[in-house]
Formats: structure tokens, C-alpha cells, sequence
């Protein structure tokens, strides 16, 4: 996304991974426009379907508290818990991972607005092949 629409706009960063228990792991980086801050969140669903029930909620909650979140972010010293608390509320955890995974979907959408579902449908089909591409590929061998 350009510096240009990043000013006017939110940039949703999103990836899909499968961990050692086969749980879904989905990362979220936002980086609000506002300021051009980034809060990395990660939440575990137990279906793909169930992933993306919860992505397509993770987003509307980010931008609707885009405002609280921004506070947060710029006053961290005064309460380091409070995001944490806010997204713990609804199933999001901060995400302290330096590593983001190579295959991602990604997403802009205008400050204070919903997330519309016609821009989750690319969304879902990048995510998907995130998660079944390796698994395609080593079936074929």
C-alpha cells in the first residue's frame, strides 16, 4: 500500500499457519494510518472456516477501536495491559513474534469504516492457499 493511501486508511497485514497440534494460527499486523503505528495480534481457531469467522470479526473489532488502540499505543507507559486487555476480551493476543510468515493477504481499508466482505473473498482464497499449497504439492510427489 502506498504512504499516500496508508495516510487515509488502515493496511491489514494477514497470514495463516498450522501449528504442531493442528490448530489454525492467524497472525494480524494492523498498521493504523493515523499515526503509522503497527499492533501484531494473533488469535488460534480449530477449523479454517472457524479462522475466518474470527478474521473476518478480528478486523471489524481493530477498526472500530482504532482510537482506544491508538492511545494505547502512543501511552504505553501509563497502561501496558490495557490493548492486551481489550483484545484478550475478545480472543486476540499480542503478537511478539519478530517473524512474519512469506505468504500473506493483505488488506486496506478507509479509517472508521467496516471492513466490507466483498474485499474478504481474495482475502480467504490467499489464506487458503497459504495453508493447503505445501500440502497439495507433497501429495503430488
Amino acid at each position: 500500500m502506498s504512504p499516500k493511501s496508508i495516510a487515509s486508511g488502515n493496511e491489514y497485514v494477514c497470514a495463516i499457519e498450522r501449528n504442531q497440534n493442528g490448530k489454525y494460527n492467524v497472525r494480524v499486523r494492523a498498521v493504523f494510518g493515523h499515526d503509522g503505528w503497527t499492533l501484531p495480534v494473533y488469535f488460534l481457531a480449530s477449523s479454517f472456516n472457524a479462522a475466518m469467522k474470527k478474521l473476518e470479526e478480528s478486523l471489524q473489532l481493530l477498526q472500530k477501536n482504532e482510537e482506544r488502540l491508538r492511545f494505547w499505543g502512543v501511552e504505553r507507559t501509563d497502561d501496558p495491559n490495557m490493548a492486551g486487555d481489550l483484545l484478550q476480551e475478545h480472543g486476540l493476543w499480542l503478537d511478539r513474534r519478530r517473524e512474519f510468515p512469506r505468504k500473506v493477504a493483505e488488506l486496506g481499508v478507509q479509517r472508521e469504516r467496516q471492513v466490507p466482505a466483498s474485499m474478504l473473498a481474495p482475502l480467504r482464497r490467499v489464506l487458503a492457499d497459504a495453508v493447503t499449497g505445501p500440502r497439495v504439492a507433497a501429495a503430488g510427489d
